[in-house]
């Protein structure tokens, strides 16, 4: 049986990643995606149709997963008479992380959800807002019974702002590194746990 990890498709969506990652949406060209997959034009127009549905299916390919990661963790943290606020926020962010340590591209994902917040592209906001927007008011909903003295707007902003030190600790972009002979895992679960008790003060307050 053909793994499908290296069908035409995943093998198109895979470069796309790449390319993506590396030069941006308007900087990858359909002629450098067909060519770093080792398949012809017919075959991205065949599965996608445009470029633009291909920066979507690249996007659906990690989120759908990450985000049903992300629900069933609130569901499970719900389930607890009293939960914390602490753990509706290892709901949001332990999913994203662990994304990270994905060596089926995760890395590579991580840098175009970066640039998906740098580019100015209102059709990718619009396809992210309709397909992936109630994650987050099932979260700013159990967020908001945690946290009754905040109002709606300060709520969403200051999830806001959680969602972007999430963004930012997925791509590594701190000044923190790794310390020799620390794995990638505990670097990840380290940050995390900083992560969740910076973001519980700043909810809190």
């Amino acid at each position: 049986m053909t793994d499908p990890r290296f069908s035409t498709k995943q093998r198109i969506l895979g470069a796309a990643e790449d390319l993506f990652a590396r030069r941006g949406f308007a900087g990858a060209s359909l002629r450098q995606v067909t060519s770093a997959a080792k398949v012809n034009l017919a075959a991205v127009n065949y599965h996608f149709g445009s470029k633009d549905r291909l920066i979507e299916e690249v996007f659906r390919r990690r989120l759908d997963e990450l985000n049903a990661g992300r629900l069933a963790a609130l569901k499970r943290a719900l389930a607890n008479p009293r939960p914390e606020l602490e753990d509706v926020l290892a709901a949001f962010i332990n999913p994203a992380l662990e994304l990270c340590l994905d060596k089926e591209g995760g890395a590579a994902f991580v840098r175009v959800l970066a640039r998906a917040y740098a580019e100015h592209n209102e059709r990718l906001r619009k396809f992210l807002s309709d397909n992936y927007g109630h994650v987050l008011k099932e979260f700013a909903a159990a967020f908001a019974k945690l946290l009754p003295h905040l109002d709606k707007e300060e709520l969403y902003w200051r999830l806001d702002i959680v969602a972007g030190a999430v963004t930012y600790a997925m791509a590594d972009f701190g000044v923190i590194k790794r310390r020799s002979g620390q794995s990638e895992r505990e670097f990840r679960e380290r940050a995390a746990e900083h992560l969740i008790r910076f973001a519980a003060a700043g909810l809190r307050e």
